[in-house]
């Protein structure tokens, strides 16, 4: 017999992963996001691009990326002797750690030109997890899509706040500027 696992071991198999995997990067993402934000002096000096949507916008399409983002790497690890499972897990998790550096880089280090690289870097790297993921399965690679969208919307919002503050934003009433160095 052929058959390595039934129709439900793998149904319970991508269950127990999403139950650990959607959690997971919800938990990074939120953590990412509190390394800095907005709601800085800094922030609200610069000038916004026309395309820069309302901030409520953020945290709703996060959210849904996150979901989205942990229910294909569920899907990818319940794929169990797949060939390439570990390297597509592998690549995603190194692009997932650099790009959720960008908060505390654009925000908190208040440099927007390397979070434009960070962006940069995020896309690129994105494309290889899926091409990875796309080996094991399709469906994960689809499912990370909209991710990919975001993440060049996100490229193209930070070179326009670039160009709208080219001297990197207003310091603080007093001279002084806020950053965090890492």
């Amino acid at each position: 017999m052929n058959i390595l696992a039934s129709p439900a071991q793998l149904r319970a198999s991508f269950i127990r992963w999403a139950l650990f995997m959607v959690p997971s990067i919800l938990l990074i993402g939120f953590a990412a996001g509190q390394l800095g934000g907005p709601n800085t002096p800094w922030f609200a000096g610069l000038a916004k691009p026309a395309i820069y949507p309302p901030p409520a916008v953020f945290g709703i399409v996060w959210t849904a990326l996150f979901v989205m983002i942990g229910l294909a790497l569920a899907l990818v690890a319940s794929a169990w002797g797949a060939h390439g499972r570990g390297l597509a897990l592998f690549a995603f998790a190194i692009h997932f750690a650099v790009t959720q550096a960008w908060t505390a880089v654009f925000f908190g280090m208040q440099d927007m030109t390397t979070g434009l690289m960070v962006l940069g870097f995020g896309t690129v790297s994105l494309l290889i997890a899926m091409a990875l993921i796309w080996r094991v399965r399709r469906n994960a690679a689809l499912l990370l899509l909209p991710y990919l969208a975001w993440l060049c919307f996100a490229g193209v919002l930070n070179y326009q706040f670039i160009a709208a503050n080219p001297q990197g934003g207003d310091q603080g009433a007093d001279g002084a500027e806020i950053r965090v160095d890492l």
